[in-house]
């Protein structure tokens, strides 16, 4: 059974969700109060269509509640976006995403009901500033306020040995979950077997640990 979902905003952000949720297949109502918006869209998801996220009468004329799953993700318009997601609140939605401008933004959103708060913008520019410190950095994903999962490829410090050999838990705290070796995964690594130089480590920990990890172990300059 498809799951549906409604992305409410149809800016860079919510239009990249809507278009790749509707690429896997899913029921998407797209919902903009931007008529060019809403048109772009019309052959993108299940449904398109031109309303007033914040008028409660409107959303449930649309079977909003019926919707598994609602995105807010609209753009600059902050109080368009708090008021949004105290309708959908009100009117029991199971999940509610909502983007966030900044951290003030966020914490009326959660005291609101908000399900899970994102900042794109802020999450992508932390990705990008640790990618453009080295090569070997592919990919950088927060988990929470301290803690994250990095996805690097195994440097010239570290071809040849094995887990063992580099001991990245004892003597900087993150922890190997995984280690990708061309199309396979392999998430219960040997600690015996020698790194290969196109192997890609997916490493779990502190900030603070991964921090250390990536400046002794890993940074290559570019």
């Amino acid at each position: 059974m498809k799951r549906e979902f409604a992305v409410i905003g149809l800016g860079r952000f919510g239009g990249s969700i809507c278009r790749e949720l509707s690429m896997e297949g899913m029921e998407v109502l797209a919902i903009d109060n931007d008529e060019d918006k809403v048109n772009e869209f019309k052959n993108i998801a299940s449904h398109a269509v031109i309303a007033d996220s914040t008028d409660e009468a409107t959303l449930k004329e649309l079977g909003i509640k019926n919707i598994d799953h609602v995105i807010v993700a609209i753009g600059d318009n902050i109080q368009a976006s708090i008021l949004t997601t105290v309708v959908l609140t009100d009117l029991g939605i199971e999940k509610i995403t909502v983007k966030a401008q900044n951290d003030y933004h966020e914490k009326i959103l959660n005291k609101i009901g908000a399900d899970q708060v994102v900042h794109p913008e802020r999450d992508m520019g932390k990705r990008i500033a640790h990618n453009i410190i080295s090569n070997n950095i592919l990919d950088y994903l927060e988990l929470s306020d301290d803690h994250s999962i990095v996805e690097v490829k195994v440097g010239e410090k570290m071809v040849g040995k094995s887990l063992i050999d580099l001991d990245i838990r004892a003597n900087y705290g993150c922890n190997v979950v995984a280690i990708k070796q061309g199309k396979d995964i392999n998430v219960s690594p040997s600690a015996d077997d020698a790194l290969r130089e196109d192997d890609i480590l997916i490493v779990i920990g502190a900030d603070k640990d991964i921090s250390r990890f990536e400046k002794h172990l890993v940074v290559e300059d570019k």
